[in-house]
């Protein structure tokens, strides 16, 4: 599981990290606006939609190990020329980039193996540890990388030349780019060099099996639980532009305090997972979806104003992060809960990836757009908006999920191999 976990955060880390913790920066020295981020961001969200199905296949036929370490050090190479600071257009081609060498070789590879691990009866907790783990990596990276950057401006960032600021940002990334190759040896060696535990590997099989998960409604319930969690997740990445420009926060600021929610993934994840063993993954999803709603409309009705003010931006982060957080720690589990066969793992994680992801098109466009057509607060405020619409969303979506698995089991699938 170390190796999963290492993988599962270091892979993620520049085409995620690099613009959720240092957003204002970057739209500063890329020289973009919020909107032009965030369309570059959306191309990553294009490419990765059409990886996940054909990377759902490639999971079930090949091992994971071989899959994941091409996977980082393809990745690294891409985080070399995104250090060179390219334009608009190049920015555009850099994300369609790691949409290709983050999904179509590594995420589903990623889920059937902690699958594997967890086996039938402890999937939560399976993925509950692998998020929290990939959690508790995420926030001491973004922690370093953050102390980095803040040790690059002694006398405040808002003093410092054009060309200090460029050197801060660009050590970062080099940084998180030898994280990410370093990882790819790790797995190398962590991971052992064997097949997937499916019968056939053939097209055909794969295309039957992909066929049937498809008839499953509860894959459908569950593609839309996915979605609307991952809107969140992708909202989160404009936190440090909003604290900035709504709060009137500097940059390093700003990202302290995204830091600071990021560490409440470890706990969030992994206490959500033994929690969705114990009384049910469904009922925990309504339950995180409940604070997740509460915790946009704070923000979306919330105007900046007073002494105690930073300590409703910084308790609101650490509940939005709980409850985002272990959405994301439960909601693959619900493989188990709804008896999906283990054989057919790749095909059920592409169909449900290809929707569930969907977020990572639109949501950094709509917040640049928002936020570049009305500066200031208000345009943040409509950003929560748009945000409590999902969290709706996926309350109703994980009521109709723990209806229909208490009611009946889900119909098995027969042999994918017949």
């Amino acid at each position: 599981m170390l190796g999963l976990i290492v993988a599962g955060e270091a892979v993620y880390a520049l085409p995620y990290h690099v613009a959720r913790y240092f957003r204002p920066s970057m739209l500063e020295l890329f020289d973009m606006t919020a909107t032009e981020l965030g369309a570059a961001q959306g191309v990553y969200g294009i490419v990765a939609m059409l990886a996940y199905l054909p990377g759902g296949a490639l999971a079930d036929r090949f091992p994971a190990r071989t899959l994941m370490a091409s996977s980082l050090w393809v990745t690294a190479i891409g985080g070399l020329y995104l250090a060179t600071f390219p334009g608009y257009f190049e920015a555009m081609l850099v994300w369609a980039f790691f949409g290709i060498s983050t999904v179509l070789l590594f995420w589903a590879a990623l889920i059937r193996a902690a699958r594997d691990w967890g086996g039938d009866d402890e999937q939560g907790r399976a993925y509950g540890i692998l998020d929290a783990g990939r959690g508790f990596l995420a926030a001491a990276l973004s922690s370093i990388g953050v102390l980095i950057f803040a040790l690059a401006f002694p006398d405040g960032y808002g003093v410092a030349t054009f060309d200090e600021k460029t050197s801060a940002l660009r050590i970062v990334i080099y940084g998180y780019t030898g994280v990410t190759a370093a990882a790819g040896f790790f797995v190398w060696f962590a991971l052992p060099a064997t097949q997937p535990h499916t019968v056939s590997a053939s097209t055909t099989v794969v295309m039957r099996g992909l066929s049937r998960v498809m008839r499953l409604p509860v894959v459908w319930m569950q593609a839309l639980i996915v979605f609307s969690a991952y809107v969140a997740y992708k909202g989160f990445d404009n936190y440090t532009l909003y604290a900035v420009q709504g709060w009137g926060m500097d940059e390093v600021e700003a990202a302290q305090i995204a830091t600071l929610g990021t560490w409440v993934r470890p706990f969030a994840a992994l206490g959500a997972g033994l929690m969705g063993d114990r009384l049910g993954v469904s009922r925990m999803l309504i339950l995180c979806f409940v604070l997740l709603l509460i915790s946009h409309l704070v923000f979306a009705l919330t105007t900046p104003g007073g002494g105690g003010a930073a300590w409703l931006l910084l308790g609101n982060v650490v509940v939005t992060c709980a409850a985002m957080f272990g959405l994301r720690g439960l909601y693959f589990a619900l493989f188990g809960e709804a008896k999906v066969p283990i054989a057919v793992t790749g095909a059920a994680v592409g169909v449900v990836s290809i929707i569930g992801y969907t977020p990572d098109i639109f949501v950094t466009l709509v917040a640049g757009i928002l936020v570049d057509a009305t500066p200031g607060i208000e345009g943040h405020q409509h950003f929560f908006w748009f945000l409590s619409g999902f969290a709706v969303l996926g309350l109703v979506t994980s009521g109709a999920m723990l209806r229909t698995t208490a009611q009946r089991q889900t119909p098995a699938l027969r042999s994918t191999t017949t």
